[in-house]
């Protein structure tokens, strides 16, 4: 099978190759998938250099997410041969086929196609662990959502405005703001540049936000301090922005905010309870068409290279999904 095979780290992809392997065998507990399209999220970059938390052994095939058909499943996994599947691990969904644990996949919802559903898994699974289930989030409440052009951020707004939030999205690219305007319903879009509470307030009327969704950190993070509302959470959800910051603890203190890490894999792997609640809600909206996730390109697994460095240079609005 074609897969693509990260052999050594290297910071410009120099490291990665498409290889042929042999077809994953599959053990106890485990599904054999045939992959038609795996999603690129930001750790796939990072897992090339090194620079993410999860360090898999060398060499790996790259990929964290995918849809696909049942190949193989133990009779009680839940899943039989030709049955459509979505979800993932921390690696191989960049291949033609892969192998994961049955607790991995879920059913995919009637109605989307397979890129779509392979877009969908950890975009609004970290969504909602963060925004629901962390967050506590409820209709009518003010949400700040940062790095809103990526798969992340963009899963993050569709999933506060169909749960009946007011939502301020940001990029840090004054030539993506009409690109997000276009492909989300948010409230506001605003640069992430600067001293931008005061377009917040503003747009708040003063009552700034109960949450703040923040997978970018550095500068975004210490201006996002001034955007919480008192009560209200910062959501910790990555560094994409490359400086991991520090806060005083004098700032949560007075204002009576919360800085809250979310680790949404981490979380369902930890409460593996909730951590299917979570897939099944999930599930269930994009079956009612309520979530669509915005694909930004599909290309061949072939192009691995021009998905990687759209990400790199970040040119992607939503998600690039790679296809077998």
């Amino acid at each position: 099978m074609r897969a693509l095979q990260v052999q050594t780290l290297s910071p410009d992809l120099s490291g990665c190759a498409l290889v042929d392997l042999p077809i994953p065998p599959r053990g106890a507990g485990e599904v054999l998938v045939r992959v038609r399209a795996a999603s690129l999220n930001f750790p796939d970059l990072l897992m090339t250099r090194g620079e993410y938390q999860f360090k898999p052994e060398l060499p790996f095939v790259a990929g964290l997410e995918f849809a696909g058909e049942v190949v193989e499943a133990d009779a009680e996994s839940g899943f039989a041969p030709g049955d459509p599947v979505y979800g993932g691990n921390k690696t191989g969904g960049f291949a033609e086929y892969a192998v994961v644990p049955a607790r991995a996949l879920s059913h995919m919802p009637h109605g989307i196609g397979f890129p779509a559903a392979a877009a969908l898994g950890a975009a609004y699974g970290t969504a909602y662990t963060a925004l629901v289930e962390i967050g506590g989030l409820k209709a009518g409440q003010w949400v700040l959502i940062h790095g809103a052009s990526g798969g992340v951020g963009l899963a993050a707004v569709e999933l506060a405005k169909r749960l009946g939030a007011h939502v301020i999205a940001t990029t840090g690219s004054p030539d993506k703001v009409e690109r997000l305007k276009a492909a989300s319903d948010a409230d506001a879009v605003i640069l992430a540049e600067g001293r931008f509470r005061e377009a917040v307030a503003e747009l708040t009327h003063g009552a700034l936000c109960d949450l703040v969704y923040d997978p970018v950190g550095g500068d975004v993070f210490d201006e996002s301090t001034r955007c919480v509302a008192f009560g209200g959470k910062l959501l910790v959800i990555g560094f994409a922005g490359g400086r991991i910051a520090d806060i005083s603890t004098n700032i949560p203190l007075i204002k009576g905010f919360s800085v809250v890490g979310v680790r949404a894999g981490e979380y369902a792997r930890r409460f593996p309870e909730r951590g299917k609640a979570i897939r099944e809600a999930v599930a269930t909206l994009a079956a009612d068409g309520r979530l669509n996730p915005h694909i930004d390109r599909v290309l061949p697994l072939e192009h691995w290279r021009e998905a990687y460095d759209a990400m790199a240079a970040r040119g992607i609005v939503g998600k690039v999904v790679l296809e077998p």
